[in-house]
Formats: structure tokens, C-alpha cells, sequence
């Protein structure tokens, strides 16, 4: 499972790094494209750090920052598209998978926390396994020229 986020946090990252190489190079493209590599490419490396955490406070706090790094990715993609730099292809695959991942790491926080444990039939808390539905809408296609 933490193969498979980690996967899916690189390939947003892959997708936001090929998405800023196509943007107009204007202002408003040059700073919100700056702003939103950082966001997009900092989640994977937050979480990865979060694995190699020295204690559960420390996982807890890295954690929030990945959250905290993928919920902006959302909006400097919301940005972009509002203000009419990008397309709606390019806009939806990028900002739905932003906006699972932030889901999944804020559920990720919680479990670390201890608030959203539940019990197994012998009454000991467990840790949920997180799980996503499959759907082709949240599969990020690795493709070059898409916008």
C-alpha cells in the first residue's frame, strides 16, 4: 500500500512538472507554475520523510505537511484553470488525484493520532488500512504533450 501512494504521489509530480513546462510564459503562468511544482513535488518527499519518521509525533507532523502540500497543489490548480491558463483535461486528472491524496494523508494524520482507530473482533485497536476506489478518472496517465 505505502508503494502504491508513494507511486501515485510521483506520478502527480511527473504530471505537474510536464503541465509547468507547457504553461505560457507570462506572469501569471511563471508564478503560479513556480508555486505549483513546489506544492506538487514537495507531497512525495513529505511523505517520504513521514515514513522514516523517528517517532508517531514526528510521523504526525510530517504527515500534516505532505496534507498541507497536496491541499495547496488543489489550489494552485484551481487557479489556474479558473483563471483560464489551462484546460479542463488538464486541469481534472491533476486536481481529482491532488485532491485523493490530500484525503488519504489527512486520513493517514488521523489514524497516526489515535482518532480514527477502530476494533477488531477480539476488541484490540487497529490501524485501518487505507484504500481508495478504483476509477479510470483517478488514474494519472503518464503522457507527455497532454496540454
Amino acid at each position: 500500500m505505502k508503494n502504491q501512494i508513494i507511486s501515485r504521489m510521483k506520478g502527480l509530480a511527473l504530471e505537474t512538472i510536464r503541465l509547468v513546462r507547457s504553461l505560457p510564459r507570462t506572469d501569471a503562468g511563471n508564478v503560479l507554475g513556480k508555486q505549483l511544482l513546489r506544492s506538487a513535488t514537495s507531497i512525495g518527499a513529505n511523505y517520504r520523510s513521514a515514513c522514516k519518521a523517528s517517532s508517531r509525533a514526528d510521523f504526525v507532523a510530517k504527515i500534516a505537511i505532505a496534507e498541507e502540500e497536496a491541499d495547496e497543489t488543489q489550489y494552485w490548480l484551481e487557479l489556474l484553470f479558473e483563471s483560464g491558463v489551462i484546460r479542463e483535461e488538464a486541469f481534472s486528472p491533476l486536481h481529482d488525484e491532488a485532491k485523493q491524496l490530500t484525503a488519504i494523508l489527512a486520513s493517514s494524520g488521523k489514524t497516526a493520532k489515535g482518532t480514527s482507530r477502530t476494533r477488531n473482533h477480539e476488541g484490540q485497536s487497529e490501524i485501518p488500512i487505507l484504500e481508495r476506489p478504483e476509477s479510470s478518472s483517478s488514474q494519472l496517465a503518464i503522457r507527455s504533450n497532454r496540454y
